[in-house]
């Protein structure tokens, strides 16, 4: 047997499988696979709960599908749908036994027939059973809802979560709009934190008393409900002291709201550009940014249950909290990958430019380089206290990367760093991250390093750091009035427009 014609079978088989289920009034269904010479007949059973729609029957079924194992015989079960398959050499499908019918959960059950097509069950006998399960579930899932909405009103906020819990269902992270409303005093401006690549950010208070931020998404996302809450609910799993945390959301109508953490010390672009704040990021805090921002950074790329492609690092998304530890922020909804998959393309760009790397500014190719890149510009501004556009707008030099790397040719290094450290600083630590700033910014995908090196390059000296070469850079328009802001493009139609937006689509994962 080849694994090809195995895969074929089961994938192409289970995709015929959605629409049937998806487009039924019952919201179930069977397919039957080709048999071939090397593999016996596949039988593969569907169904969703009846309140999904058709098109989030299809999304979730498309789910359980993607979770296959390489084996003749499996059940995967999802909060709103189950699919079962099964390859039988006798050419007897499994969900014509008793067994198949008494041990599915759902809202509808097949009436089993034995070999000579009667019914093995009477319709009253079934209905004896079915009945009294279907009006206790029903009454228990409307106490809960009920019970959650009380809390949630009461409280205006969700319950305790429990660190690393298993959450079966993303509503138990959802907010109650009222409550949101309440605390950011109905999004006023006074209350508004910030305007990031995804949106406005503004602060909030719950009635318990808990501080915390609301991001209130772009409407120009075309994402549906359940792929947003599916989302949702892998994002809010990933526990990092370098990550802005994120405790739930919020869908009501057109609004999309995120809710996280709220971060006292706000951004640190707020303290690295002001000349009057600069003085309290002495080298040893700026290090340990450096530090932090690395580590999230390999946590978001290698560590965490996901592969996420951040695609918009930069000072502002960089919050510092009341010990001023460096929490990366707008990292929830940006690019998800499959745990093996290292790149991507699109039609649109997103972040910002002076951040991005060529290959994204220029072609939409993304990857983990794509954020090494953006990555190694912010060092160099962390190390110099310099805007990425100082330099350039000022015509002292092309811009800041070209600026560091003359002080580098120059043999003058320290020239490039922020007046305010460069007598207090570790001269071999400043040395070495200019150093590895510059390797972060190379041209050449390929000649970046990733941020697992990055991060061991930053703890230890006895790794040897390659010569750099010079700095890759995109600047879109020479006058400057779009370096450095935050940007929307659609390649497909040459667009741009003055914001940083993110598609926030439906990621694919495969599961780990």
């Amino acid at each position: 047997m080849r694994l090809r014609d195995f895969v074929e079978v089961l994938t192409t088989t289970a995709e015929k499988l959605v629409p049937k289920v998806a487009n039924s009034t019952a919201k179930f269904g069977t397919n039957v696979g080709s048999s071939t010479g090397t593999l016996p007949r596949l039988y593969i059973l569907g169904q969703c709960t009846p309140d999904l729609n058709d098109v989030d029957c299809a999304t979730c079924l498309r789910m359980a599908n993607r979770q296959f194992l390489h084996q003749y015989g499996g059940r995967v079960m999802l909060p709103s749908c189950i699919v079962r398959f099964e390859f039988n050499q006798y050419d007897q499908p499994f969900y014509k036994s008793d067994t198949a019918v008494m041990s599915f959960i759902p809202a509808y059950i097949v009436p089993n027939t034995n070999s000579k097509g009667h019914r093995k069950f009477s319709d009253k006998i079934i209905a004896a059973i079915v009945a009294p399960v279907t009006v206790i579930s029903l009454v228990v899932l409307a106490l809960g809802i009920c019970f959650i909405r009380k809390s949630s009103k009461k409280y205006g906020s969700l319950p305790p979560q429990i660190e690393n819990e298993d959450f079966t269902t993303a509503d138990s992270l959802q907010y109650d709009l009222s409550s949101l409303q309440c605390a950011t005093a109905n999004f006023t401006d006074e209350n508004k934190l910030g305007e990031g690549g995804f949106g406005g950010v503004y602060k909030g208070t719950l009635s318990n008393g808990q501080e915390i931020a609301v991001k209130r998404l772009s409407r120009g996302s075309g994402q549906g409900v359940q792929e947003f809450k599916n989302e949702v609910l892998l994002v809010a799993k990933l526990q990092h002291r370098n990550l802005v945390r994120l405790l739930g959301f919020c869908i009501a109508g057109d609004e999309k709201l995120l809710v996280y953490e709220y971060v006292p010390n706000k951004s640190l672009d707020y303290f690295l550009f002001d000349p009057d704040k600069q003085a309290l990021l002495d080298w040893e805090r700026r290090y340990k940014i450096i530090q932090g921002v690395a580590r999230g950074m390999l946590y978001l790329h290698r560590d965490s249950r996901l592969r996420i492609i951040h695609r918009d690092l930069k000072a502002s998304n960089v919050l510092l909290d009341v010990d001023m530890v460096p929490k990366i922020s707008d990292f929830g909804m940006a690019r998800i990958f499959g745990v093996d998959q290292t790149q991507g393309n699109t039609s649109r760009v997103v972040g910002t430019y002076g951040y991005m790397s060529p290959e994204y500014a220029m072609h939409g190719q993304f990857s983990v380089k794509s954020d090494v890149y953006s990555f190694g510009v912010l060092v160099l501004e962390i190390l110099s206290g310099k805007r990425n556009t100082s330099f350039y707008q000022s015509g002292e030099a092309q811009h800041l990367l070209g600026y560091a790397w003359k002080q580098w040719n120059d043999g003058a290094p320290l020239e490039f760093v922020d007046p305010n450290i460069r007598d207090s600083c570790s001269v071999n630590e400043v040395i070495r991250c200019i150093h590895l700033g510059l390797l972060c910014v190379q041209e050449s995908v390929d000649d970046r390093p990733t941020m697992a090196t990055i991060v061991l390059m930053l703890d230890s000296y006895s790794v040897t750091l390659p010569v750099p070469q010079n700095p890759g850079f995109f600047i879109k328009d020479r006058t400057g009035s779009n370096f450095g802001n935050p940007v929307w493009s659609d390649q497909s139609t040459s667009k741009s427009m003055p914001w940083s937006v993110n598609d926030v689509s439906i990621s694919e994962m495969e599961p780990r």
